[in-house]
């Protein structure tokens, strides 16, 4: 379903504001992955199994949307013990340092249809960068317990030596162990609060 939105343009997080709502995201339906590339050539999937989030839109005009989330690095799984342990170490997230990485989201910088890039500020490991989110609105429903519900998917690629993950080991062959461009991957189900 294709929505009414306002010329694509750069706006501030409180433009439009008057009819927004107030949405949590369902940690249940919703995930948080990244995906690196592996001695060159493949990918490896990992995932952050707790985190919060909440979103401020009116789905009728995406250009008002904001967005804030906490995610626990401890969270890291990938699918394999010692490489979680590894991630969750110093030569990584350092979670024991660094419990939380935090996104907050600054502005829509355009809008074209059921697309927008919302720009905001990463935090890694106490580094804090500009990220821009590719932004997919899935639509709206309501559960089968009244609640309403929106969907959007985001994509994006970090730089992880940006924010200080610079772990690595050279190939024999020549190459890095671990490639240094990072993607995001998020898919979000959030549901309607209470005025």
């Amino acid at each position: 379903m294709t929505y009414p939105v306002e010329e694509p343009q750069t706006l501030t997080p409180s433009a439009g504001t008057k009819t927004r709502a107030t949405y949590e995201v369902d940690v249940a339906h919703s995930s948080v992955q990244f995906k690196v590339r592996h001695l060159g050539f493949s990918k490896v999937t990992g995932r952050f199994k707790a985190f919060e989030a909440t979103l401020h839109v009116d789905p009728s005009r995406l250009s008002t949307l904001e967005a804030g989330a906490v995610i626990q690095t401890a969270s890291v799984t990938t699918g394999t013990d010692q490489r979680d342990e590894h991630l969750r170490s110093a030569d990584f997230f350092d979670v024991e340092t660094y419990p939380e990485l935090t996104f907050k989201s600054r502005g829509v910088e355009k809008v074209d249809g059921d697309t927008l890039t919302l720009v905001g500020d990463l935090t890694i490991r106490g580094v804090m960068k500009p990220v821009g989110l590719n932004v997919a609105y899935e639509g709206q429903a309501t559960d089968p317990w009244g609640g309403e519900r929106v969907a959007f998917t985001a994509t994006t690629k970090i730089n992880r030596t940006d924010f200080g993950l610079t772990w690595n080991q050279v190939l024999e062959a020549g190459g890095l162990l671990v490639s240094e461009e990072v993607e995001i991957i998020l898919e979000v189900q959030a549901v309607k609060q209470e005025a």
